[in-house]
């Protein structure tokens, strides 16, 4: 399935805009991931796990997304829309939502 930030696709005739499509992952963080991402905060460098979170929860939302699309029966799907944001008294959880608007194209 094509999946693009753009509002077309290149070279493709979109017949048919079927309507919104979502995806969403909620991700938590251990306490060793935190604890070893403060560390990191602290002494610099890059935070390993919590990239690595970040990326399995977009991979999450986007395949969410993706299946919905495939069910109405979506080509592709334009205009996509990730957002992130940490959640929980304390941010320990990450949630990633994927927006886009699922499409048909003429063969």
């Amino acid at each position: 399935m094509l999946v693009t930030t753009t509002p077309n696709i290149e070279g493709k005739k979109i017949i048919k805009y079927i309507g919104l499509v979502n995806g969403e992952a909620i991700i938590g963080a251990n306490v060793v991931k935190d604890f070893l991402a403060g560390i990191r905060d602290v002494v610099g460098g890059r935070s390993g796990s919590y990239e690595q979170a970040l990326r399995e929860a977009k991979s999450i939302a986007l395949r969410e997304m993706m299946e919905q699309a495939q069910r109405l029966g979506a080509h592709a799907i334009i205009g996509v829309d990730l957002d992130f944001e940490t959640i929980g008294g304390n941010g320990s959880m990450l949630m990633v939502s994927a927006n886009g608007t699922a499409v048909c194209l003429e063969n």
